[in-house]
């Protein structure tokens, strides 16, 4: 245990504006997991990137098994034994899951092409060991996130790697998922695997940790073993203060109806779907993974087809079947996948936050850019979005400022009902905190929230009534002095069914 597999001394390195790593030192055991935490922007997954390939360090160096190694590239990362698993999920959507599962690596056959057979024969092995019931030539396009996240583990896993590293590898997947994941670190564990391991959550954190390094800005703040440390230290830690209240929730009377859904249906997704929202209301949607909460939002916004069912908004009735029906009737969705949905990574700041109201800074056939450029600044400071400049592209920007620039986009729309779906997924404790308090900001102005949430807390904390769906279906209705865990679960799994009060 005491044998150190990777070792990195004194990286550093830096982009434009800004310095992501300064003097980092640090290093895993042979067989052990070693959790990396800290804020978004604190450096954790440039210095993976780095361990990969992906960057090269302005100053520093890496050891293998106590031997010095410069990794040029990912593929030369592959042959010092290191797999990754990145938090942003890329992939190729008109990709099959045997293709997305070999790409980079395909087997030939002794004439030098692609042995297909000998691919699906392993596709199909690979899936049957993890359980996924989905075949080997079904397109990505057509599976969810949480599907893909599992794809991208069963990918680094089955690479026989001497080192893997998992980037918030439980952010979009159910807690049955979360608990395979864990028999199968504690397995790799037996084979000597090494594990680096960035997570926010903090159960997770001290359930699978053997040692645990803090980085703060850039720097190494701390190393200690788990049994060392506790979960207030390592917040403390990462944030540089103390959060006296994880959730910042008001409590204010809720204003008249803004949203009324009515046998909301579609076929094979979900039926009969009906929930209300209020002005200065956050509603919360519960449920296990594939229970319809994103599909029914989803379609909701015009995103995805119905069948049948009414929605009106500020009691007029409106017509869902497209995104710009659902905006110009003042309503807005922050997507779970926000790299796919959210943004466009390569484009700056400023043209991200504008897209959507780019009518507002267009008139006599060209773009006021000093009005665009003020709406932009008043709205980014508003949302405490942290970047060197608003010409920055987005991609070089923390998880959590990615999440405040969608935020941005939509609050400068000025919507009555914001749909938030999973807001806070791979963000640090400090971004959500930030995140939680613009929610009740906007609350407080008037607007209603609908959050969705695979995290019992934080829809426990954060919001007025929470609906249970349950296989498409809505299973109960919640208000704030009936919410707990178990009552949750208990409607989420079918043990209890609450009849809907409307």
């Amino acid at each position: 245990m005491d044998n150190i597999k990777l070792r990195v001394s004194g990286i550093e390195k830096s982009f434009p504006g800004v310095k992501a790593l300064s003097n980092v030192n640090f290093s895993v055991k042979e067989g052990s997991v070693h959790v990396l935490c800290g804020e978004n922007g604190a450096g954790k997954s440039t210095l993976m990137k780095i361990i990969d390939g992906v960057y090269q360090p302005d100053k520093g160096q890496i050891y293998i098994d106590g031997k010095p190694v410069v990794i040029k590239d990912s593929h030369h990362a592959r042959a010092h034994g290191i797999s990754m698993i990145f938090q942003e999920l890329n992939f190729v959507p008109e990709m099959t899951v045997e293709e997305s599962l070999f790409l980079g690596s395909l087997p030939t056959t002794a004439f030098k092409r692609v042995d297909w057979k000998a691919i699906r024969s392993k596709t199909l092995a690979l899936l049957r060991e993890e359980g996924l019931s989905y075949a080997p030539t079904t397109q990505l396009k057509n599976l969810s996130v949480s599907d893909i996240q599992m794809l991208e583990i069963v990918k680094a896993i089955s690479r026989n790697a001497s080192i893997i590293i998992m980037d918030e590898p439980t952010s979009a997947i159910s807690y049955k998922e979360v608990d395979r994941l864990f028999e199968k670190i504690a397995a790799l564990k037996q084979r000597n695997t090494s594990i680096i391991y960035i997570s926010h959550k903090m159960d997770e954190i001290f359930r699978i940790a053997d040692e645990i390094t803090v980085l703060r800005d850039g720097s190494v703040i701390e190393t200690r073993a788990k049994e060392d440390i506790d979960i207030d230290t390592v917040i403390a830690l990462m944030v540089g203060r103390k959060l006296d209240n994880t959730y910042p929730k008001k409590i204010i009377a809720r204003g008249e109806k803004l949203l009324e859904v009515r046998n909301f249906s579609r076929k094979g997704f979900f039926k009969n779907v009906n929930f209300d929202l209020h002005k200065k209301e956050i509603v919360g949607f519960a449920g296990l993974m594939g229970a319809g909460r994103s599909e029914i939002m989803r379609a909701l916004f015009g995103l995805d087809e119905h069948d049948a069912g009414s929605v009106s908004i500020a009691g007029q009735p409106i017509t869902v079947n497209s995104v710009k029906n659902s905006i110009a009737a003042g309503m807005v969705m922050l997507s779970e996948d926000r790299r796919r949905y959210g943004i466009i990574p390569v484009r700056s700041v400023r043209e991200n936050v504008s897209l959507a109201s780019l009518k507002k800074f267009f008139y006599n056939g060209r773009l006021h850019a000093k009005e665009e450029n003020q709406v932009v600044d008043n709205i980014c400071r508003k949302m405490m979005v942290k970047t060197p400049s608003y010409d920055t592209t987005v991609e070089a920007l923390s998880g959590g400022n990615q999440q405040k620039i969608v935020l941005s986009k939509w609050t400068i729309c000025d919507p009555k009902i914001l749909i938030l779906d999973e807001p806070t997924r791979g963000i640090d404790v400090g971004a959500k905190y930030e995140i939680y308090k613009l929610m009740t900001d906007l609350a407080e102005e008037g607007k209603g929230l609908i959050m969705i949430s695979s995290e019992l807390p934080e829809l426990l904390g954060m919001c007025d009534r929470i609906y249970v769906v349950a296989k498409g279906r809505i299973a109960g209705e919640l208000a704030r002095k009936d919410f707990g865990q178990e009552a949750i679960m208990r409607l989420a799994t079918g043990v209890e069914k609450k009849e809907e009060s409307l």
